[in-house]
């Protein structure tokens, strides 16, 4: 991926002039083809998962015979997470769909299946992220505070143990984005004090006993004498929808190709700047119509940085015509196989875990 110069002056208000037109345009467009997709994608969380757990229960009894039902349960209440969680959560949580006026739908008060707060997400994702995306001491979704991804963060001793803790934000992944917000750093390394933590995790306690206790008691305990198996069945499909979330996001942010920025280069950034930013800063993930599914369109990353209010079903199309505007403004598209990309991830987490240096400065052309 070539580390191209960043675009400036008229030209890049130009290339921002014609992203704000392409949002209009679909702006414009919504209507009762994407009000009955997000309603499809609902029904589609609900059954997967009721369809699942009828499989895992009927499995439970003699799991070592059944064991074909039990994996198939296990994969659909996956599905049903991953579904829930990306393609519905997180993209109802953007307000994508709050111009229906369906009050289950409305961004400021939907509640996902999620352990993560939506108060928090909302503050944490949709404004600190979005906003500052890439931004070096703004962003914390740089590393989540525990990853030195980039050449650019402070290389200390503690990054040499990076390659186990991202294994271990992988597979606790929504307990880490649900933690994120408490920002325990600041606890650790007393800017704020640890008699302030219980008030300030209040909203998390208040929502973990549900959370947890609906799949690691209620729903196990439902099956009685067989509540091993149904236990170990919830506890893989959390596990398979936090590796992939893990991985498709990863990808869409942490890629060879994607580049970070100071604050003092954003701080008189106009809003084509912060197009060409999201740009720089995101990777995409080729792979189909079922690809961009089951990532909840974040294999469109590129796109949901540029628009993340606009129907996320959507970005398959906006990003045809994104790349053949960065195209003619000699502004690189970062895209490629979920392997390609996940491989530069990889090799990130393990060569900065080591002292490195920057190779380029993304200076204005």
């Amino acid at each position: 991926m070539s580390h191209a110069a960043l675009i400036s002056g008229e030209r890049l208000e130009a290339f921002g002039a014609e992203l704000d037109a392409l949002r209009e345009r679909h702006v414009r467009d919504f209507g009762a083809v994407d009000a009955r997709y997000i309603r499809r994608v609902r029904h589609a969380v609900r059954w997967t998962e009721i369809i699942g757990r009828i499989a895992i229960y009927a499995s439970a009894p003699a799991p070592w015979m059944l064991w074909p039902v039990w994996v198939v349960g296990v994969l659909l209440l996956s599905i049903s997470k991953i579904i829930d969680n990306m393609e519905l959560g997180h993209n109802v949580l953007h307000g994508q769909y709050d111009w229906m006026g369906d009050p289950s739908l409305q961004g400021d008060r939907f509640e996902w299946d999620h352990l993560c707060p939506s108060d928090w997400w909302r503050q944490t994702h949709n404004h600190s992220h979005h906003q500052w995306t890439n931004v070096r001491g703004k962003d914390d979704d740089i590393g989540y505070g525990l990853l030195r991804i980039f050449p650019e963060q402070r290389w200390t001793p503690f990054a040499l143990g990076q390659p186990f803790y991202a294994l271990m934000l992988a597979i606790y992944y929504q307990t880490g984005i649900a933690i994120q917000h408490l920002k325990l750093g600041t606890y650790l390394k007393g800017r704020r004090p640890w008699r302030k933590f219980l008030s300030d995790a209040k909203p998390l306690l208040k929502k973990l006993p549900w959370q947890v206790g609906k799949d690691y008691v209620l729903f196990p305990a439902l099956a009685g004498p067989f509540f091993l198996p149904v236990l170990l069945a919830n506890l893989a499909a959390n596990l398979t929808r936090n590796l992939w979330t893990f991985i498709v996001i990863f990808c869409g942010h942490f890629t060879e190709g994607a580049i970070v920025f100071t604050p003092i280069q954003v701080r008189d950034e106009t809003r084509a700047g912060w197009y060409q930013r999201q740009i720089r800063g995101s990777s995409n993930i080729g792979g189909g119509s079922w690809m961009n599914f089951m990532t909840g369109n974040l294999s469109h990353q590129i796109e949901h940085h540029l628009f993340p209010d606009l129907p996320a079903h959507r970005y398959s199309a906006i990003a045809v015509e994104v790349q053949e505007i960065c195209a003619r403004y000699g502004i690189p598209y970062n895209t490629g196989s979920l392997p390609r990309q996940f491989g530069q991830v990889v090799w990130r987490i393990f060569r900065h875990a080591f002292p490195s240096r920057p190779s380029y400065s993304p200076a204005a052309a």
